[in-house]
């Protein structure tokens, strides 16, 4: 290994160090300064700016690294054949992979930058069809909508307790409950699903 190589990897290695530490501190507090992160981390402040110019930066990058891994399971699920199989399988892996607690805590705390607009758009054609799919199996609920699915995620990212373990239990249990709220027969779901604004409202109006 060069000399240079093995600066990358270290490089490589400190940056997922940051950013490990970033998700554990803006989860906790999402007004938390910046040099939290760094203490966390255990690297000196000027690491983080080298990497990082300040803190929506910051965020920015944890949130479009939670969208490209909601993309990554949506992409997933598009080629399970089964259509429910797809549809349960995809609900249950985001929500093992906590993707969405960053939304529950950080949306409207930076403004997404036009990549992250293009993944999020791509976003919302993958579940489209995941929920279309699951819809033409015959076993989802009528009046289930695509923008249904971001709230039912967010309402499982909202459960947590202190040890990280019984967290994952707790929201599988709760999603669980959910996805048999989901399935075919029961009756039409009261009142309309959420327009595509009360969806993404958070995204649009930085804090």
């Amino acid at each position: 290994m060069t000399a240079l190589s093995g600066r990358r990897v270290q490089a490589a290695r400190n940056d997922g160090v940051i950013l490990t530490a970033a998700r554990e501190v803006f989860l906790a507090d999402p007004k938390a300064p910046i040099a939290a992160v760094a203490e966390r981390a255990g690297v000196g402040i000027s690491a983080l700016y080298r990497r990082y110019a300040n803190k929506e930066d910051l965020l920015r990058r944890l949130c479009h690294d939670g969208l490209r891994r909601f993309n990554e399971i949506a992409e997933a699920a598009a080629a399970e054949p089964d259509g429910w199989a797809a549809f349960t399988g995809f609900l249950a892996d985001v929500v093992d992979a906590d993707v969405h607690s960053l939304t529950v805590h950080l949306a409207g705390t930076f403004t997404p930058t036009e990549d992250m607009a293009a993944d999020a758009r791509r976003s919302g054609v993958l579940v489209a069809g995941i929920v279309e799919r699951a819809r033409h199996s015959g076993r989802l609920r009528p009046g289930a909508d695509v923008n249904d699915i971001g709230f039912v995620l967010e309402a499982c990212a909202a459960i947590r307790v202190p040890d990280a373990d019984r967290t994952r239990v707790l929201r599988r249990r709760y999603l669980a409950v959910i996805v048999d709220g989901l399935a075919a027969p029961a009756g039409t779901l009261p009142g309309p699903p959420p327009a595509e604004a009360e969806a993404n409202w958070r995204w649009r109006r930085p804090r």
